[in-house]
């Protein structure tokens, strides 16, 4: 794993906690690895937004709840627009790519949900589902700018949050969401992505406050 990818990975997982100070020094010695490819990660996750830049070194980012807000909004504008396209563009195999996850989502849930291994494995699942949906659209800018606005939601993911009936109610939106694809039907597609990123945003706002990335005092 690439430098770039394994700091973002502790980020998401709360390795390195919001607040925290992120130095080229440390990290290059954790890593076993120059300061070069240090130095480009970070510029790459100030970009994305995760990190933000103090007068030596980096700090990890805080969130206001205006911030997931305006972010999980944006997200919905543009997966919902990207399930809507792959309704109309979807191929053979993209349709069994998104069969697969499916079915594996499904076996998950005869896992023990509150195992933070099957909790990170469904988030693995969602995350690629999504994907193949955004693959399927055809769209290569889309893509492009959704990549831009998926960390904050990987950071706030609401199965964190979720009980195992949230977790089975995204398992059946999925379910959905594959069939109006199937069936070419684009306007159901949209609604159903809409409502899906929506409703993710809703159960991570009203939770947010007691997380630990969530800057307090600004609402």
């Amino acid at each position: 794993m690439n430098p770039y990818e394994s700091i973002k990975n502790a980020i998401i997982l709360g390795k390195y906690e919001p607040g925290s100070r992120l130095t080229e020094e440390s990290l290059a010695k954790e890593l076993s690895v120059s300061r070069t490819p240090i130095r480009e990660a970070l510029k790459s996750l100030e970009s994305d937004g995760l990190i933000i830049s103090l007068s030596r070194g980096m700090m990890v980012r805080q969130f206001s709840y205006e911030d997931i807000k305006q972010i999980y909004d944006l997200r919905s504008l543009l997966e919902s627009y990207a399930a809507k396209l792959a309704a109309n563009n979807r191929d053979k195999e993209d349709l069994e790519k998104m069969d697969s996850l499916v079915d594996e989502f499904s076996s998950l849930l005869e896992n023990d949900l509150k195992e933070k291994s099957i909790t990170k494995q469904i988030m693995n699942n969602n995350s690629d589902f999504h994907n193949a949906i955004i693959k399927a659209s055809k769209n290569d800018y889309l893509n492009f700018h959704i990549s831009k606005v998926v960390f904050l939601p990987l950071v706030f993911s609401s199965f964190y949050w979720y009980d195992r009936k949230d977790i089975e109610r995204s398992f059946e939106t999925h379910v959905r969401l594959i069939e109006a694809i199937r069936n070419r039907d684009s306007d159901r597609a949209l609604v159903s992505m809409q409502d899906h990123i929506f409703t993710g945003r809703d159960f991570v706002l009203s939770s947010v406050e007691s997380s630990k990335f969530y800057k307090q005092g600004e609402s």
